[in-house]
């Protein structure tokens, strides 16, 4: 069917871009060799880095499954499908500088809240796209698998809209509480992975 793709390639070339963007996460932990002589004050002092990692890794890991879950229901791809999904997997290779960008300036006050609020702008932008992604699914529903029920159509939708809200929310209180944000979007990641959709009769993030 022309301007249509198998979604096989293209979940494939997704989760590889996946694998590689949460891998990078850990390669920004470090203990400066300026911390060697006391080695473990030097590894609990590096908790920045841990708050964020665990973060982007639940937040990427969550998107993950979600967009798993997503394609799972689909038969087919067009081209705005395509076009969403690129732009989805840029952010989401995007999140280990701003993840390493709070890890550095958490200790900072004038740096502080520039760098969360970038991290919450990535963070909302990967929510929109996945949102707009399935949305883009829905407005061809000859693309989804024709066993797909409208129960789990608006299942997966209602669940796409809330993080939305949530990213915004938590992404204007940064602005006042930096530090404190940094775990509300530990909370929402987590959020994400125990809500997002099995292969089938389930929804999303």
């Amino acid at each position: 069917m022309a301007n249509r793709w198998d979604t096989g390639r293209t979940e494939a070339f997704s989760d590889g871009v996946f694998a590689i963007a949460i891998t990078l996460l850990v390669l920004d932990i470090s203990v400066p060799a300026s911390d060697f002589h006391d080695l473990w004050r030097g590894i609990v002092n590096q908790w920045p880095s841990y708050l964020g990692y665990v973060t982007s890794f639940l937040t990427i890991g969550g998107i993950w499954m979600a967009h798993h879950g997503l394609f799972r229901r689909m038969r087919y791809a067009d081209q705005n499908v395509m076009r969403l999904n690129i732009l989805l997997l840029m952010v989401v290779s995007f999140l280990p500088f701003p993840t390493r960008l709070v890890a550095e300036a958490v200790r900072d006050a004038n740096a502080e809240r520039p760098a969360v609020m970038l991290y919450g702008f990535t963070l909302l932008a990967t929510s929109i796209l996945l949102s707009a992604l399935w949305h883009s699914v829905l407005r061809d529903r000859e693309l989804l698998n024709p066993d797909v029920t409208d129960a789990e159509i608006a299942a997966f939708t209602r669940l796409a809209t809330p993080n939305i809200g949530f990213y915004i929310v938590a992404t204007v209180l940064a602005w006042r509480v930096p530090t404190a944000t940094v775990v509300l979007y530990l909370v929402i990641g987590a959020g994400l992975v125990l809500r997002a959709p099995g292969d089938r009769q389930s929804a999303v993030a």
